[in-house]
C-alpha cells in the first residue's frame, strides 16, 4: 500500500510541472553554453583610466556565421562576411601618450567656441584698429585643416555723419514728405521702406571706452563716449553739465532745480507726502528730461523713473542719459499715442518741458491723463506757476481750466512746482455738466492699443473694477500677481497666476546658474534690454540677485501685450515690432 501511494505522488500535475521545468532549464543552458563556444566575435573593453588598458573578451578568436540569422522569405540576397580576427594589443609597461591639448576655440562675445564662459571679456571694451580697419570681408579658418578657409562678406561700417543714426527717426526722406510738422510730426517713427533699409554697422565714436560703471556714472562720463558740447554751451549755466578735462560732469542741476535734484525731490516730498518714493510711487515719467538728473537721482529712492525727450536740437540729451545709466528713450508728444501702458506711472514730471499742454483743447495732456495711474500725480514746474507777467498768468489760467474739466485736483502749488491728482475712479467724470469737453472714450476703446494709435480727445475711462489702481505698494508689488493679469488677451485664463510664477520662479533659477556659473556678477552690467519679456520676470530675477542694473522690457506687438502687467510690477517696459 505504501509503494502504490509512492507511485501517485509522482503521477500528480504538480511533480510533473517541476520535471518539466528543470528538463528545459537544463537543455537551454546547455544549448546557451555550446552557442558561446562556437559564436560571436572578440568583444574589446576599454578603461576610461588614466593608463589606458585593454581587456580581451573569452569569445576571442572564434567567428560565427550571421546568414543563419536573416530570414528565409527576404527578398535582398545578403553576402557572408569574411570572418575577421582582432589584434591583441601588446602589452605595455608604460601608458601611452596623452592627447595633444586642444587650442581654444575663443569666437567674438562672451562665450568662447567651446560654449563657455570667456573669464577676461569686458562689456563695453571697443579694439579702435578693428574699427578703423574694418573690410568688407574677412578670411575664417574653418578648422577643418590646413588651407581650409571661407570668405564671408561683412556689413560695411556707416559714414562717420551717422554715429547716432536710428532709422525710423532719422528718415530724412520720409519727413521731407510730411504734409504738416507743426504738431511735432518729425520726431515721431517714420521706417524707411523695405528696400531702403539701413545695410551698415553704425559705429561707434572716435577714442570710445568702457563705460564708467553705476554709482559714478551718475555723476561723470567719458566726453570721448558722447562728444557733444552743445548742452554745455547751452546749458551750463543752469547746473547740468559741466566739462572738465576728459569728462562730462553732471552737478545734479535743472532749469528749475539749480540748486540740486535732491533738494527738489525733497520739496515735492513735503508738498504731498502720499508720494512717498520707493513705497506708494515706484515707476515716474520724465518729460523733456534734459540730462536726466532728476531720474538720476530718484533711482537713489528706489524709484525706477523713465526720461523721455525728442531727438531735436538737443540730439544727444538721450545719449547722456543712457551713457549715466539712468532708464531713458527717445519719445515725444505730438500726434500718436506713447509706446507705453495706460495707468503705467504713478507719477509724469514735466519741468520745463516745452510742451504746450493746452493746445487742441488739451489733446496732450488727456494722453498724460491716460498714462497715469489712477490716483496719480502730475508735476509741472515751469514759468506760467511762478511768473506773473499777463501772457504766463493767462497760460495758468487755460492749465487751469483744462485740468478742472479733466476732474484733476490741484494739490499744491509751492514755489515753482504746481501738483495735481488724478481721480481714483470715474464718478466726477459721470457727474460733469452735458456738453463738457473733453468727453469720456467709448465703451470700446482700448487704452493700452498704443501702436501707431491717434491720439484721442477724450478722456480715458478708469476700470470700474479698480484693475490698475490698487497696486501692492513696492518691494511686495514685485512678486504680486497684478489684477490687470486676467485683463490681457491670452490663451490661458484659470492658469494665468501660475503662469507668473512659474515664469519667475523660472529666470530666478536661471539667473542664479548665471551667477554660480558665469560670475554674472562681475560683467556690471547696467542698461539691460530684454527683447521678449513676456510678464517680466527676467527683470524680476535681477532684482531678486541684487544687480545693480535696470531693464527695458520690450513686448512685441506679435504676442499677447503684457505690458500692463509689467508695469503694476513696478518695472518699465515699450511696445516694439523687431520685424
Amino acid at each position: 500500500m505504501k509503494a502504490s501511494a509512492g507511485l501517485d505522488l509522482f503521477k500528480t500535475p504538480l511533480v510533473l510541472k517541476i520535471a518539466g521545468f528543470t528538463l528545459i532549464t537544463l537543455t537551454f543552458f546547455y544549448l546557451g553554453k555550446h552557442w558561446s563556444s562556437n559564436g560571436d566575435q572578440q568583444v574589446l573593453f576599454f578603461s576610461s583610466s588614466p593608463g589606458t588598458s585593454v581587456g580581451v573578451s573569452p569569445n576571442y578568436g572564434k567567428s560565427f556565421n550571421v546568414t543563419a540569422l536573416i530570414a528565409q522569405n527576404q527578398t535582398d540576397t545578403v553576402s557572408e562576411p569574411e570572418p575577421t580576427q582582432v589584434p591583441v594589443p601588446p602589452a605595455s609597461t608604460s601608458p601611452p601618450p596623452p592627447p595633444p591639448a586642444k587650442e581654444l576655440d575663443r569666437t567674438f562675445g562672451i562665450i568662447d567656441g567651446d560654449g563657455k564662459m570667456s573669464d577676461d571679456f569686458e562689456v563695453g571694451e571697443v579694439d579702435p584698429e578693428v574699427v578703423e580697419n574694418w573690410g568688407n570681408e574677412t578670411e575664417i579658418d574653418s578648422g577643418a585643416g590646413e588651407g581650409s578657409r571661407a570668405k564671408i562678406k561683412r556689413f560695411e561700417l556707416c559714414p562717420e555723419s551717422m554715429r547716432e543714426y536710428i532709422p525710423c527717426l532719422d528718415n530724412v526722406e520720409a519727413i521731407k514728405k510730411l504734409k504738416s510738422t507743426e504738431k511735432g510730426e518729425r520726431f515721431e517713427r517714420h521706417c524707411p521702406e523695405k528696400e531702403k533699409e539701413l545695410n551698415c554697422l553704425v559705429p561707434p565714436p572716435k577714442g570710445y571706452r568702457q563705460p564708467l560703471p553705476w554709482p559714478r556714472s551718475r555723476d561723470e562720463v567719458w566726453f570721448s563716449n558722447v562728444p557733444h558740447t552743445r548742452l554745455v554751451d547751452d546749458k551750463g549755466g543752469q547746473n547740468w553739465i559741466t566739462k572738465a578735462k576728459d569728462k562730462f560732469r553732471f552737478p545734479g542741476g535743472g532749469t528749475q532745480f539749480i540748486h540740486g535734484a535732491d533738494q527738489y525731490l525733497d520739496q515735492i516730498s513735503k508738498m504731498v507726502p502720499d508720494i512717498a518714493f520707493g513705497n506708494h510711487t515706484r515707476v515716474v515719467l520724465d518729460v523733456g528730461c534734459g540730462v536726466a538728473s532728476f531720474g538720476a537721482y530718484l533711482l537713489s529712492r528706489d524709484v525706477v523713473p523713465l526720461s523721455i525727450a525728442p531727438k531735436d536740437v538737443h540730439e544727444n540729451q538721450i545719449q547722456f542719459a543712457l551713457e549715466r545709466g539712468v532708464p531713458a528713450m527717445v519719445a515725444a508728444f505730438a500726434t500718436h499715442r506713447l509706446l507705453y501702458p495706460s495707468q503705467a506711472f504713478e507719477i509724469i514730471h514735466c519741468s520745463r518741458c516745452r510742451i504746450n499742454w493746452t493746445r487742441d483743447d488739451g489733446i496732450l495732456l488727456l494722453e498724460v491723463n491716460r498714462m497715469m495711474r489712477a490716483g496719480g500725480y502730475f508735476a509741472w514746474a515751469a514759468q506760467p506757476v511762478y511768473k506773473h507777467e499777463q501772457a504766463l498768468e493767462e497760460q495758468w489760467e487755460e492749465m487751469l481750466n483744462l485740468t478742472t474739466r479733466l476732474c484733476w485736483e490741484l494739490v499744491k502749488k509751492e514755489g515753482y512746482i504746481a501738483i495735481w491728482q488724478k481721480p481714483k475712479n470715474n464718478s466726477c467724470y459721470l457727474s460733469r455738466d452735458e456738453g463738457v469737453s473733453p468727453p469720456l472714450c467709448d465703451q470700446d476703446d482700448d487704452p493700452d492699443k498704443v501702436w501707431y494709435v491717434d491720439l484721442k480727445p477724450c478722456i480715458t475711462r478708469i476700470p470700474e473694477n479698480g484693475y490698475g489702481a490698487n497696486v501692492t505698494a513696492w518691494p511686495a508689488r514685485l512678486h504680486t500677481p497684478p489684477d490687470r493679469l486676467q485683463s490681457i488677451q491670452m490663451d490661458a485664463y484659470i492658469s494665468r497666476k501660475e503662469l507668473f510664477k512659474a515664469e519667475s520662479k523660472y529666470w530666478s533659477e536661471i539667473i542664479s546658474g548665471y551667477v554660480r556659473a558665469w560670475h554674472w556678477k562681475q560683467l556690471k552690467l547696467r542698461n539691460v534690454l530684454d527683447m521678449k519679456a513676456g510678464f517680466g520676470g527676467f527683470a524680476a530675477a535681477l532684482i531678486d540677485h541684487g544687480f545693480n542694473s535696470w531693464v527695458m522690457n520690450v513686448v512685441p506687438v506679435s504676442g499677447p501685450n503684457t505690458l500692463p502687467v509689467i508695469y503694476d510690477r513696478g518695472l518699465l517696459g515699450v511696445m516694439h515690432d523687431w520685424y
